[in-house]
């Protein structure tokens, strides 16, 4: 037998046409630095962030609804919304402007109010925070007999943890706007809710009470240790990426920035939590816990939306700086595809898995199961139209998204007020998913109209600002 030539061997040894290509992509995706592509890979990092923190949440809160059963578990999270709420409001719009001013700054070279913005917006946010804190602790004194007796003690905690989250949020607004999505989601959503459930565990096996007022104790602890790890870790980093020198605090212009997204990101997060305030109005603390329970089994769904958003928001500053309209246009239409894909996919598997998993709280909180395909609704219209408001805002149109967001909560509220009492936690689910569709459709007309863009997961990239 004549030995195999070289063409022959070469045609052994070469790998099959299809694992070359395959190969190739790969070798081409590594070696793609593009915009989008960092954008993916900061967007990617936050999801998974997200998700480690939704399942880290589910086993907090599947435990805590244990330990503490559902009456006490109604009355944490009654409260824990009100922090979240107010916590996420107490920067002024601070934490979303530093993805503006930090690569505007950066952009043109004005070093010296980059290094006074990353200095003085922490403090400015934790000092607003301080004294929102205060209003909130008189407020509950005033109306102490107004209050259900069991509130007053737990929304007197709330308040201290106030001061500093309004730090936490500008210090996680820094670390998103220089694509450290590791520091400015770690610390609050991994390490602060791991301390939470170990600490809580800790109380339940020594056998302290495992009420609300033992967990918010424990929330108080967690939240300003990840609070002054992250600041030192943060302040490590800006080391290396901005010089000592003179600062320019230009506290007018930052305010004057922040105040329009804070209006809209209090209306944004009015819209997210009226429906559990609304609920402990007209209901029960059971009632608040098996709603809660399955809107936080669904609201995984939307950390695709906030992952993408956190990831892309200071590109559309960086575009719209520069003038690069079609890159600005092309790279918001493969956000949208990017937000609303894998939003549907995750919604169908949480629908198809929600019996099980909210059998996980306890028997009673399947009741819970006929809202979250109610909810369902409003999540995938929100992702239908990708982060739209986060491009309305960077670019000018910041009162269009506060009327929407205005229009929106409103029409939540009035729902709650006339479902909630006729059909129970269902009515509060409608009343969310009905303001979600309006907000998307608002969103999707003042797009097309003030900016030329179709929002849409399929839509163009026309854009003419």
């Amino acid at each position: 037998m004549a030995p195999p030539s070289s063409s022959d061997a070469d045609a052994v040894a070469a790998p099959p046409p299809s694992l070359s290509s395959a190969i190739a992509r790969v070798r081409a995706m590594l070696a793609d630095k593009s915009d989008s592509r960092l954008a993916q890979l900061m967007a990617g990092k936050v999801f998974l962030v997200r998700v480690a923190n939704a399942m880290l949440m589910l086993l907090s809160q599947v435990l805590l609804a244990r330990w503490m059963g559902s009456y006490e578990f109604g009355i944490f999270i009654y409260v824990w919304t009100w922090v979240l709420m107010i916590g996420a409001l107490s920067d002024m719009g601070l934490s979303s402007a530093a993805k503006r001013f930090v690569p505007e700054y950066t952009e043109l070279k004005a070093f010296d109010k980059l290094r006074g913005f990353l200095v003085g917006s922490c403090w400015l946010a934790f000092a607003i925070a301080t004294g929102i804190a205060a209003i909130g602790a008189l407020a509950v004194w005033l109306l102490d007999s107004w209050l259900d007796h069991y509130l007053v003690i737990p929304l007197f905690l709330a308040c201290v943890m106030i001061p500093v989250y309004g730090l936490v949020q500008v210090q996680s607004g820094i670390a998103s706007a220089y694509d450290w999505a590791g520091l400015a989601f770690w610390p609050f959503y991994i390490i602060r809710t791991s301390l939470v459930i170990v600490m809580m565990g800790i109380a339940w096996a020594i056998g302290l009470p495992t009420d609300a007022h033992t967990a918010l104790y424990i929330s108080i602890v967690s939240i300003y240790a990840i609070t002054i790890g992250q600041l030192f870790v943060l302040n490590r980093r800006l080391k290396t990426k901005v010089e000592p020198g003179p600062k320019q605090y230009e506290v007018k212009t930052w305010l004057g920035t922040a105040l329009p997204i804070f209006v809209v990101e209090g209306f944004f997060l009015l819209l997210t939590y009226v429906d559990i305030l609304a609920l402990q109005h007209f209901g029960t603390p059971e009632d608040v816990a098996t709603y809660y329970a399955g809107a936080r089994l669904l609201s995984i769904v939307a950390f695709v939306y906030f992952a993408i958003s956190g990831a892309v928001t200071h590109r559309f500053t960086e575009y719209h700086v520069t003038g690069d309209k079609e890159r600005l246009a092309s790279f918001f239409a493969e956000t949208i595809r990017w937000t609303f894909w894998p939003s549907l996919a995750m919604c169908a598997g949480i629908l198809i898995f929600g019996k099980p998993l909210l059998y996980l709280f306890g028997p009673d909180f399947q009741s819970a199961y006929p809202v979250m395909f109610i909810l369902a609704i409003g999540m995938l219209a929100r992702a239908a139209v990708g982060p739209a408001e986060r491009l309305l805002n960077m670019l000018g149109q910041r009162m269009q998204c506060a009327s929407i967001y205005a229009g929106a909560f409103t029409i939540n509220l009035v729902l709650c007020i006339i479902l909630i009492p006729r059909i129970g936690i269902e009515g509060a689910g409608t009343a969310t998913a009905t303001a979600l569709v309006f907000e998307s459709v608002m969103l999707f007309v003042v797009a097309r109209r003030r900016l030329g863009l179709h929002v849409l997961m399929w839509g163009g990239k026309k854009l003419d600002v």
